[in-house]
């Protein structure tokens, strides 16, 4: 995605400083979540393409007009185009591929491909790239691994998700490299499944204040 709207969801993300990386089975639950993350005061989601469920939860994000959604494990072009369809205004995928990058770019989506070497990260700079997925963040090195890449790499920014909850998130989030990341722990998948958006909201709510 290129011009404003990339730059769009980019501050977004980056003034959320935190993206809910959630596991759908159910594209009922969608909306409800949707209501959880608000209340919580954090209306971003990364629904990834882990169930059959996630294009149409996907939707139902997006037909509720209050989250900034996103598609995650994105592996594909079709998957791409899937995403696109039902209203994801980002995509982020576990590695880099240039044909899910391209996609992207034809479906004015942000594409945030996921890069944790220096070749990856070169790739993704050539392809127009300057913020990218940063995962495992923990089994990759974690923090040093991030500063000793953004050295080489100074503008380059890298969102971490794998691994980070609340015991390190500050960690990450001192980085001046680091413009969000991603996690699941505020948004437990059996806590979803089960209804218990209540308890999602105040965890969320609770990750909002650490990085506030």
């Amino acid at each position: 995605m290129t011009g404003a709207g990339a730059a769009e969801v980019l501050e977004a993300l980056e003034a959320a400083r935190l993206v809910p990386v959630v596991v759908l089975d159910d594209a009922a639950h969608a909306r409800p979540l949707a209501g959880a993350l608000v209340e919580g005061g954090l209306p971003v989601a990364e629904v990834t393409f882990r169930t059959a469920a996630a294009a149409a939860a996907i939707a139902e994000m997006a037909a509720d007009g209050r989250v900034l959604v996103g598609a995650g494990t994105v592996l594909t072009p079709a998957q791409v185009d899937q995403a696109a369809d039902a209203g994801a205004r980002y995509v982020v995928s576990p590695g880099f591929s240039r044909a899910v990058v391209d996609r992207c770019a034809e479906r004015e989506v942000l594409a945030l491909p996921g890069a944790v070497t220096a070749t990856e990260v070169q790739a993704a700079l050539e392809a127009g790239l300057s913020t990218v997925k940063f995962f495992p963040a923990e089994t990759s090195g974690g923090v040093a691994a991030i500063k000793a890449l953004a050295a080489p790499f100074g503008g380059v920014r890298f969102v971490p998700t794998g691994g980070i909850g609340p015991g390190n998130l500050a960690e990450y989030l001192a980085l001046p490299s680091v413009a969000a990341v991603g996690g699941s722990w505020m948004v437990p998948r059996d806590a979803i499944a089960a209804g218990r958006l209540d308890d999602v909201a105040a965890m969320v709510a609770e990750a909002v204040a650490l990085v506030r």
